[in-house]
């Protein structure tokens, strides 16, 4: 089961996401796809751990999370926008072998018998970005939110902490 949840930033996605796992497992786990990039996203991190309880497991992984999830397993992704940052970074912008490997690596996660809840971003929805990569990035992740949807079984827009049902 693929739970999609997108919505703009500080929308309720992960307070979201975290109350379905609870509901579904008693020993959920956290996959953060973040680097740490230091300085405010290193305070964000440390309030993202401190929002979860000994219940959960917490895995660092920043771009092979197929290989961190198990069959049966109750999974919080968080989040695709971070995600792709770093296959971003790493192709230096080249956005379509970018593409390329996040649709690879998603199939191989949705082929994997375990309920994931799965955080992305809605970042076109705002302001458009000055610069190129901003546009190229923006457009990244539209296509990536776009394939992840697809194959999802559930996928919630959150507005202002508020759970509205797409599919």
């Amino acid at each position: 089961m693929i739970y999609y949840i997108t919505g703009g930033e500080r929308s309720g996605k992960s307070s979201h996401a975290q109350a379905l796992a609870t509901s579904l497992s008693d020993t959920p786990i956290y996959i953060a796809t973040s680097r740490n990039w230091g300085g405010d996203h290193t305070d964000r991190i440390d309030r993202h751990k401190a929002d979860r309880d000994e219940r959960w497991t917490s895995i660092e992984e920043e771009k092979n999370i197929s290989a961190v999830v198990s069959t049966d397993d109750v999974v919080v992704i968080d989040c695709v926008t971070l995600w792709l940052t770093n296959y971003f970074v790493d192709t230096k912008n080249d956005i379509q072998q970018c593409l390329a490997f996040a649709k690879a690596e998603f199939d191989k996660l949705a082929n994997i018998d375990a309920t994931i809840i799965i955080i992305s971003n809605e970042i076109g929805m705002g302001v458009h970005a000055q610069t190129e990569v901003g546009r190229k990035f923006t457009e990244l992740q539209g296509w990536v939110n776009q394939h992840i949807a697809k194959r999802a079984d559930k996928a919630t827009f959150m507005v202002s902490g508020i759970p509205m049902t797409l599919k």
